[in-house]
C-alpha cells in the first residue's frame, strides 16, 4: 500500500493519470472524475478520463466534458492509456466489477491504482484507499482528498467547484438524503465561493429533459407503477420494448424511482 506521503511525492512530478468510475456513470461519477481531472491537469499531468459505458447528455456541459473516452466506443485507445498509466483513479466504485471489461485492464496494468470511494466492502485492488461510507458522494471525498489530504484547496477553481458541486449535489438527492450533514452544506457553500454556480448546475441536471423523457415518465406513472401496500413496497417496471418507443437515452429513467418512494408509507422501491 501507498502512504500518503508517498502518493503526495508521486504526484508532485508530471505522470500519466487515468481517472475511470462504474458503468451508466451518474452525476456524482462524472463530477467526481471531471473534477479530479480539472484539478490535476492544473499540476502538468496528462490526464484522461475514461469511462466503462455512455453516460446521461443532461451531464455533457460539464467543464471538460469532450475530453473523455468512453471504453465501449475506442476500446484501443482507452486499453492503451490505462497500459501506459503510472497512476489510475477509481473514482465511486470499489469492486472491480463494477467497470465491466475494463476492470480486468485495471487490475492487470501495473499502475499505482488510487480509490476515491463511499460503497460498503470495498474490494483489494488498490494502492492508496480514501473511503468513507458517511460520504453522502464521492465528490465530497475528492473536495476532502484534494482540500485537506493534498492540502491543495488553491488548485479548486471555478471549472472543478462545478463539477464537485455537481457530484454532491446529485449523489445527496438536492441535499436531501440523511447523508447531507452540516458538513456537506459547509462543502457546498465552499464551492460556491469558489465559483460554482449552483442555480446554473441545478438547471442544467433537472431541468433539461426532452419531450421524450418526459413523455415517458409519465407512462411510467400511469402504466407502470404498482404498489403494495401490504410491504410497503411500490414497482416499476418497464421492457426493452417501451424503452425504445419513447426513444430513451443512458439516463432517462434515473429519478422515476424516486417518484414510487415519494408515496406515503412506501419505504421500498
Amino acid at each position: 500500500m501507498l502512504t500518503l506521503t508517498e502518493l503526495k511525492s508521486l504526484l508532485a512530478t508530471p505522470q500519466r493519470i487515468v481517472i475511470t468510475t462504474h458503468h451508466k456513470p451518474d452525476g456524482d461519477a462524472m463530477g467526481s472524475s471531471l473534477g479530479l481531472y480539472g484539478y490535476l491537469i492544473q499540476k502538468g499531468h496528462h490526464v484522461k478520463v475514461v469511462t466503462p459505458t455512455d453516460y446521461p447528455t443532461f451531464l455533457h456541459w460539464m467543464p471538460n466534458n469532450g475530453d473523455v473516452i468512453i471504453f465501449t466506443e475506442e476500446q484501443e485507445k482507452a486499453a492503451k492509456l490505462v497500459d501506459e498509466a503510472s497512476i489510475i483513479f477509481c473514482l465511486d466504485f470499489n469492486t472491480l466489477s463494477r467497470i465491466n471489461e475494463l476492470g480486468e485492464l485495471v487490475r492487470a496494468a501495473g499502475a499505482k491504482k488510487v480509490m476515491i470511494d463511499h460503497h460498503l466492502e470495498p474490494e483489494d485492488f488498490d494502492d492508496y484507499r480514501h473511503w468513507d461510507i458517511n460520504a453522502c458522494a464521492a465528490a465530497q471525498l475528492v473536495y476532502d482528498f484534494i482540500v485537506n489530504q493534498l492540502e491543495d484547496k488553491a488548485g479548486i477553481n471555478k471549472d472543478v467547484a462545478s463539477c464537485l458541486y455537481t457530484g454532491i449535489m446529485t449523489d445527496s438527492g438536492s441535499f436531501r438524503f440523511e447523508s447531507a450533514t452540516s458538513n456537506v452544506y459547509r462543502i457546498a457553500a465552499d464551492l460556491i465561493d469558489l465559483g460554482a454556480e449552483h442555480w446554473k448546475i441545478h438547471q442544467a441536471v433537472y431541468d433539461n429533459a426532452s419531450e421524450d423523457r418526459l413523455r415517458f415518465l409519465g407512462y411510467c406513472l400511469s402504466n407502470k407503477l404498482e404498489v403494495i401496500r401490504e410491504y410497503n413496497t411500490a414497482i416499476i417496471s418497464v421492457t426493452k420494448e417501451e424503452l425504445s418507443r419513447f426513444k430513451s437515452e443512458t439516463g432517462d429513467t434515473e429519478g422515476v424511482v424516486n417518484y414510487a418512494l415519494s408515496i406515503n408509507g412506501v419505504r421500498l422501491a
